[in-house]
C-alpha cells in the first residue's frame, strides 16, 4: 500500500453565523487597545482572531483506493500551502505504516519554520488522515491500534458555556444539566483591562453557574489568555471558594513561567496546552510544573502519532491528559489511554466560534447521551465521511 494521491481542500463557511457579542469571552487580544489607525479592523470585537469560520480538510488516497480524511482549522490557507507545497512531495509512493517515519520526516524538514503554530498544525492534518488510512486498511477503529478500549463509554463535560447575560447563562446551563452532564465549562467574559468591575463581573458569572449546577457537579473555568499573571494571582483566592477544577490559560501560551507559578500556589489546579504542539514543548510544562492538566490538540501537535507519544509522557508525570475541543481525532486518543479521563464536549449548534464547523463538515461524530460519548468497535479508521448537506453553506477553495 502506498500514497497515491493527497488533496487539501479550504472549507470557507458562508452560511449563517451567531453575530459577535460584548464580553463574550477573554481572550490575549484585549490588553491590546484599538488606536483606530486602521478602519477596517477598529470596532472588531477581539475574539476575531480566534474564530474558526474555515478549515482545511485533507484527503490522502491510497494506491487501493483506501482514502483517510485529516483535519486543520488554524491559518486554513497556510495550511493548505504548507500540505501543497512542502509535505506532499515528502508523502507521494510512501507506505503510510511508516507512520512514525513520514511523521519525523514532515517534522524535520519543515523545522527551520515550521517547529510551531500553523506548520505543525498541517502536519497533524496529515497524519490524521493517515490513521485513518491505517486503521480502514485492517478494518479496526484507530482507537484499536492505540491500545484499544480504556473505559466503557467516555465521560464528557459541557463546554458552550460563553459569558453572555447571567440569566441567559444559567438557562444554557440549566438545559444541559438535564440532558444528564455532571461537568461544565465556562468562560470568563472580563479580565485586567476591565478594572474591578470585571473583577465583580467575572464572581458573579460563576457564582451563577454554581447556583444552577451545585457542587456536586465539576465546573471548569477558562480564561483563554486573557488574563496576566499579576491579574490571575489576584483572582485565584477569590476563586477557590467556588471549587472549580481547573483554571485554564489564565496567561498567554509562552508565559511558561507564570503557568508554573500560578499551578504552584496550590488554590486552583492550573490547564493548559492548548496553544503548544510539539513533545519537547510538554515536556517543559511537564519539567516544570506549570499546569495539572495538559489540553493538547491532535491537530496541532502532530498528529496522532505524536499525540500518543504526549499522553504516554504526561502519564510519566500524573498528570491526565483531557484534549481540547472534542472531534474524533482527539476522541480516539481519550478512548486508548487510560490517562485521559474525559473529552471536552461541544453539542451542534448555529456556527458562533467555529468549533460548531465539524459537525457541518463531517459525518460520524458521536453525540453525548446523559453526559457520555459512544466509539464503535466495527466502525473503521476514524468513522468520519465528508458530509454533503451542508456543501453549498461552504466556499471551497480546490
Amino acid at each position: 500500500m502506498k500514497i497515491k494521491h493527497v488533496r487539501a481542500r479550504v472549507f470557507e463557511w458562508k452560511g449563517k453565523t451567531v453575530p459577535p457579542q460584548g464580553n463574550f469571552c477573554s481572550n490575549a487580544m484585549d490588553l491590546v487597545y484599538d488606536n483606530k489607525a486602521n478602519r477596517h479592523a477598529s470596532g472588531q470585537d477581539t475574539m476575531n482572531t480566534f474564530r474558526f469560520h474555515g478549515w482545511t480538510v485533507v484527503e490522502i488516497e491510497t494506491d487501493d483506493g483506501i482514502v483517510g480524511y485529516g483535519n486543520v482549522a488554524l491559518a486554513p490557507k497556510i495550511a493548505k500551502a504548507v500540505i501543497d507545497e512542502y509535505l506532499t512531495p515528502l508523502l507521494l509512493g510512501q507506505d503510510p505504516w511508516d507512520y512514525e517515519y513520514l511523521n519525523q520526516r514532515m517534522y524535520r524538514a519543515t523545522h527551520a519554520w515550521g517547529r510551531k503554530g500553523v506548520g505543525m498544525a498541517a502536519i497533524s492534518a496529515v497524519d490524521i488522515a493517515i490513521w485513518d488510512i491505517l486503521g480502514k486498511s485492517v478494518n479496526k477503529p484507530v482507537f484499536k491500534l492505540l491500545g484499544g478500549r480504556t473505559k466503557e463509554k467516555i465521560p464528557c463535560y459541557y463546554s458552550k458555556l460563553y459569558r453572555t447575560e447571567l440569566k441567559e447563562l444559567q438557562a444554557e446551563a440549566e438545559t444541559f444539566l438535564k440532558q444528564g452532564f455532571r461537568a461544565f465549562k465556562m468562560r470568563f467574559g472580563h479580565g485586567p483591562a476591565h478594572g474591578q468591575q470585571g473583577v465583580v463581573e467575572n464572581l458573579k458569572a460563576v457564582e451563577a453557574v454554581r447556583e444552577v449546577i451545585g457542587y456536586d457537579n465539576d465546573l471548569m473555568l477558562e480564561c483563554y489568555m486573557g488574563w496576566n499573571l499579576e491579574y490571575a494571582k489576584r483572582m485565584l483566592p477569590k476563586l477557590a471558594k467556588f471549587q472549580p477544577r481547573w483554571l485554564e490559560e489564565p496567561v498567554i501560551a509562552d508565559d511558561i513561567d507564570g503557568y508554573a507559578e500560578l499551578n504552584a500556589m496550590n488554590i486552583v489546579p492550573i490547564s493548559g496546552g492548548e496553544h503548544e504542539f510539539s513533545l519537547y514543548g510538554f515536556k517543559q510544562l511537564l519539567d516544570r510544573k506549570a499546569v495539572s492538566v495538559v489540553q493538547y490538540d491532535t491537530n496541532r501537535v502532530g498528529g496522532i502519532t505524536m499525540a500518543h507519544k504526549i499522553n504516554a509522557l504526561c502519564e510519566a508525570y500524573s498528570v491526565p491528559v483531557i484534549p481540547h475541543a472534542g472531534q474524533m481525532h482527539n476522541y480516539h486518543l481519550t478512548m486508548s489511554s487510560l490517562n485521559c479521563p474525559m473529552s471536552e464536549y461541544f453539542p451542534m449548534f448555529d456556527v458562533e466560534v467555529g468549533n460548531e464547523l465539524f459537525y457541518y463538515i463531517f459525518d460520524g461524530e458521536p453525540v453525548a447521551e446523559n453526559g457520555f460519548l459512544q466509539l464503535r468497535d466495527d466502525v473503521p479508521g476514524l468513522g468520519l465521511s465528508l458530509k454533503t448537506e451542508f456543501l453549498d453553506q461552504f466556499h471551497i477553495i480546490e
